[in-house]
């Protein structure tokens, strides 16, 4: 794979691209689900991956009627993954030391809320890695809107077309090519669409893109 253009600086999605945190989600709302007498297919959690949370709510009506229990079904999720932490995904930690070999910055822009972001910072100690974190209360506009990436790429310092952008889901390809980011795929429970292959490189792990980025600077 070769990169369009000069790199200056990477931006990270969170849950299921740094951290391998959608099984313990999927694992929380099936178990909110079950509580509430409902049913959640793999097709209808699967549609809120990606999403920020106002997103997730109207989905979640959208499936479950105006009466949902919102209030309650985000209690429960909550109660059930409790303190529990998820793992980095494979290749995290040689990615972000790659970068750092190769002085290029790095943040993160998350659809998910400040609180789940420290808790995962404090957990692994990323709090002094990352140049730059932008989370859903930093934003007016959420992913698929290009604003998160906009953001991240202004505190990195870096032109978004020399942002390298890393992505699992569909709306976060979607925002990150919308702010005109390099952008590169790793899927974890999506599989990439038709889409998204023409938005993104598609890589399979974190490893992969390390690779790329150590040869494309000893080709430069």
């Amino acid at each position: 794979m070769n990169l369009p253009r000069a790199v200056q600086g990477v931006v990270f999605d969170l849950d299921g691209t740094l951290i391998d945190s959608e099984a313990l989600v999927k694992e929380a709302h099936l178990a909110a689900c079950a509580e509430l007498g409902v049913a959640m297919s793999d097709a209808q959690f699967l549609s809120l991956v990606g999403m920020h949370r106002e997103a997730n709510d109207a989905q979640l009506k959208a499936m479950y009627g105006d009466d949902f229990p919102l209030d309650t079904f985000i209690s429960l999720t909550r109660a059930h993954v409790g303190d529990r932490t998820a793992p980095l995904k494979p290749g995290a930690v040689e990615l972000m030391d790659t970068l750092d070999d190769l002085r290029l910055p790095f943040g993160l822009a998350t659809s998910s809320r400040r609180p789940w972001v420290e808790r995962h910072f404090s957990a692994h100690g990323l709090h002094r890695r990352f140049r730059a974190v932008v989370t859903r209360q930093d934003c007016i506009e959420g992913k698929p809107h290009p604003e998160p990436y906009l953001n991240a790429a202004r505190l990195l310092g870096a032109p978004p077309p020399h942002v390298l952008a890393l992505e699992d889901s569909h709306p976060g390809v979607r925002s990150a090519h919308a702010a005109g980011c390099i952008t590169i795929m790793i899927p974890d429970l999506l599989a990439p669409s038709d889409e998204m292959h023409a938005k993104a490189r598609v890589l399979n792990s974190l490893h992969d893109v390390a690779a790329v980025l150590s040869s494309w600077r000893q080709d430069a």
